[in-house]
């Protein structure tokens, strides 16, 4: 009797074994599979939430099966202490898995609200917006130039600012100068510390900088620096043979004045090609940009067109009248910029004057140079006329 005992006990201990082994291979292919999520979602995760919360929030939007399986899952990877508060973008199909690695990684939150603060050539704008989870595209819900605020903010920005999961982005535009960059970052109210000295003009690195609420000023200016330091470093050991440059500093300054010139991107390393030929054939640069920036000293837009004195006057700064380079950068030129003054297109070109068209024509001698003019000329009547 003993043996039977003894017999049924290892069989049913046996039966119990591969239950539970099935059971834990259901488990973790429940935890691994893509989950039953239909559209993607954002999934906000309070300040002092926890994994339990957690999983009743994706159970009720049905992103997860199994919200036993999840905590289980959580526990088993050891991660039950690593959740991060924020919003988080949980993908289509997501497993169980890959929400966990979302939620527990950290770094900044990659769904919800954002705030771009764009520092422009011409003026600085606050836009807010949401991303759609569905399409990961973001939809504007606010925007407004705070300098032209004659009451407060709009009540979305307001509002916003009170959520501990907006993200606040600062973007710089291509071509802004160290003052305008200055007195944007001062007039932004989600920043600390002031800033009262202004960095050297062409030192700053035009892109988009993710920032906390109370971001320090001066760091930040600091991280710009650094990033417009290691690009022009990079792209003077990268540099075509025989420049006319002494230094990586008349490089910036060349790049700075190819940012102005042109807007199109395909057209920098042209409009190099000519300012490097003037060079090399000891022409002067005559370039409009240079004069307004000896007229401005880069603290905003000139407003109107160079008056003849302007062009005439005897100015650092004033291209038609000096040789060679002007003695600093006249903005803040982007990473695409610098390397076209540091590898220029080869060509003859030393003319070129505005198509119509948003960019150049560029011309080797005179006479075809004041062709592409009269042409140009033409199409400013016909406009002038509409």
């Amino acid at each position: 009797m003993w043996r039977n005992i003894a017999s049924n006990a290892l069989s049913l201990f046996i039966v119990v074994m591969i239950v539970a082994v099935g059971a834990i291979a259901w488990g973790k292919k429940q935890y691994t599979d893509p989950g039953p999520l239909a559209q993607a979602i954002c999934l906000r995760v309070e300040k002092g939430s926890n994994f339990s919360r957690v999983a009743e929030d994706l159970s009720n939007q049905n992103a997860i099966s199994n919200g036993t399986i999840f905590r289980l899952g959580v526990e088993y990877s050891d991660k039950k202490s690593a959740l991060k508060a924020g919003s988080f973008l949980v993908e289509e199909g997501a497993s169980m898995q890959e929400i966990v690695d979302v939620v527990t990684r950290g770094g900044a939150s990659t769904c919800g609200t954002e705030v771009v603060y764009r520092i422009g050539v011409l003026t600085a704008q606050v836009r807010v917006r949401e991303l759609d989870p569905a399409t990961q595209e973001y939809e504007v819900t606010a925007e407004f130039i705070p300098a032209e605020l004659d009451g407060p903010a709009p009540e979305v920005y307001t509002k916003m600012r009170e959520e501990s999961d907006t993200r606040y982005r600062i973007a710089l535009a291509e071509g802004v100068t160290s003052w305008q960059i200055v007195d944007s970052l001062n007039r932004a109210d989600f920043l600390a510390g002031d800033v009262n000295e202004v960095p050297a003009e062409g030192t700053l690195a035009p892109d988009s900088y993710e920032v906390k609420p109370g971001a320090d000023r001066a760091a930040l200016l600091a991280d710009m620096a650094a990033a417009q330091t290691k690009i022009l470093a990079d792209a003077w050991e990268a540099r075509a043979p025989d420049l006319p440059y002494a230094s990586p500093e008349d490089a910036l300054i060349m790049a700075s004045i190819v940012e102005k010139e042109t807007g199109v991107a395909e057209e920098r390393r042209q409009v190099a090609s000519v300012f490097v030929n003037r060079l090399n054939q000891g022409m002067r640069l005559q370039t409009d940009p240079t004069v307004i920036y000896g007229v401005t000293k880069g603290q905003g837009a000139l407003g109107r067109g160079l008056r003849q004195s302007e062009l005439r006057s005897q100015t650092p700064y004033n291209t038609y009248v000096i040789d060679g380079l002007p003695p600093t950068p006249i903005a803040n030129p982007g990473k695409a910029a610098i390397e076209a003054a540091l590898n220029p297109d080869t060509t003859d070109y030393i003319f070129f004057v505005a198509d119509g068209s948003g960019g150049h024509a560029f011309a080797e001698t005179l006479d075809e140079h004041n062709r592409n003019v009269a042409k140009w000329r033409e199409i400013e009547a016909e406009r002038a006329n509409q």
